[in-house]
């Protein structure tokens, strides 16, 4: 039975492991502004658009911009960083091919290519515990250059 125990508590001290660098990988705090902004574009409509950052040395999600009710797709995607990682949300509005008027909310994560792998990896490990935080997503996406999210891309995922 020795052996029984000395395992069990290899296991036990495995999953601790696991679950610090688990934590530790997404370890970035997610700044108030941020679910707030998303609250006020989800139930009121005030923003078409929020593109959210990671600020490295504060180890927190915060709010990079904000795109006005009138803001186009495009407007909103000129905001992506070419070369820079950030997570966006956009409210999408379109007809159905009945022409009922629907809107769908758009969860984007930005990682193009050309940007840093540290960067890459800081937004890769933070990503699903920062969505959480934005309770009302309907649609995600994952794009690594401009073709990935092209207004085409949007409107084949919202119907």
């Amino acid at each position: 039975m020795g052996w029984l125990r000395v395992r069990i508590d290899h296991l036990f001290l495995l999953v601790e492991i696991h679950i610090v660098l688990a934590n530790a990988a997404s370890g970035m705090a997610v700044h108030d502004d941020c679910k707030l902004k998303f609250l006020e574009l989800k139930a009121k409509r005030t923003y078409r658009s929020i593109v959210y950052k990671i600020e490295e040395k504060q180890k927190q999600v915060v709010v990079e911009s904000v795109g006005e009710p009138t803001e186009t797709y495009e407007q909103f995607a000129g905001k992506l960083p070419a070369d820079e990682c950030r997570y966006a949300v956009f409210d999408f509005d379109f007809l159905t091919p009945e022409g009922v008027q629907k809107s769908r909310i758009f969860f984007i994560a930005w990682s193009p290519d050309t940007s840093r792998v540290r960067s890459k990896m800081i937004y890769a490990s933070s990503k699903d515990r920062f969505k959480r935080e934005l309770d009302g997503i309907q649609v995600e996406l994952q794009a690594t250059d401009p073709t990935e999210i092209g207004l085409d891309v949007i409107k084949s995922r919202a119907s």
